[in-house]
């Protein structure tokens, strides 16, 4: 499944994936000591929601615009980062995980971009521009083990790849297992889109294989029932994750559920610990 970010910015995906990553953040933030964050394919940093590939989708409307239309005061810090690329006016820019990312840095917080494709790796550079991001074009996955430990005693890796290569799944389990070798104690977040329930069974299994003790699993499904051939939703593994981000984790899933669930559908938003 290809799922470029520049043709899905903005969609119901990425409302929970960016509601949930700053939930998380500042949930470890809690704590004074530095964090390392780094973003493994960081895409292009920011995305016109009115050019023509996100246009061609239209994705933004059952996401970031739903959002936006929800008077929820738990989607607050995700609207509000949105806002911080459109000078506070309604949605026209999304920001990326890069760019969400740098608003949330504190001094002694450190964040670490890698962008493969040569296009978008020249876009991020111009998106980051004036940040304290440092901006690598790599293998994402040479990166992800590379830099972990991280320089700071925490940290967190985000892993978002588009899904082109049919072995994706297979290397960030195989580069999970020898990242947590090295770094027991770190935190990484795992997105991946939902196309039906047997695939992401079949990886699941796979990933607790990996014995690694704490891994959440969030899932977010559209539809009442799986729609063959369509984007169905999308889902996070989050290994480590802190204490107060979990118990902060039901309220803000229901929000997010109510908000993005289609015309006619309820829709489903699951939580649960990998090894349950």
């Amino acid at each position: 499944m290809n799922y470029r970010h520049s043709f899905h910015a903005g969609n119901s995906a990425d409302v929970v994936k960016h509601s949930l990553l700053i939930a998380l953040v500042r949930a470890l933030q809690l704590k004074d000591g530095g964090l390392t964050l780094i973003d493994t394919h960081a895409g292009c940093g920011i995305y016109d929601l009115e050019g023509d590939q996100a246009q061609r989708t239209g994705e933004a409307m059952q996401g970031v615009v739903r959002a936006f239309a929800d008077a929820n005061p738990l989607l607050d810090d995700y609207r509000a980062a949105v806002q911080a690329v459109n000078d506070g006016a309604e949605p026209r820019l999304y920001p990326g995980s890069p760019r969400i990312l740098a608003q949330l840095l504190r001094p002694q917080d450190l964040l670490i971009l890698n962008e493969k494709h040569p296009e978008d790796a020249y876009a991020l550079r111009g998106a980051m521009r004036g940040t304290a991001a440092a901006v690598h074009e790599r293998d994402a996955y040479e990166l992800w083990l590379a830099m972990v430990p991280t320089r700071t005693s925490r940290g967190v890796v985000v892993v978002d790849p588009p899904y082109e290569q049919t072995d994706e799944r297979a290397r960030i389990t195989t580069t999970l297992a020898a990242a947590h070798r090295k770094w027991a104690h770190g935190v990484t977040v795992i997105w991946y889109p939902l196309k039906d329930h047997e695939t992401h069974f079949q990886w699941k299994k796979q990933l607790r294989r990996l014995g690694i003790p704490k891994v959440m699993n969030v899932e977010h499904w559209l539809y009442d029932s799986v729609q063959p051939g369509l984007y169905n939703g999308a889902g996070l593994f989050i290994v480590n994750p802190p204490y107060a981000f979990t118990q902060a984790l039901p309220p803000l899933l229901e929000a997010l559920r109510a908000t993005l669930a289609p015309e006619g559908h309820r829709g489903e938003m699951t939580a649960e610990w990998l090894g349950g």
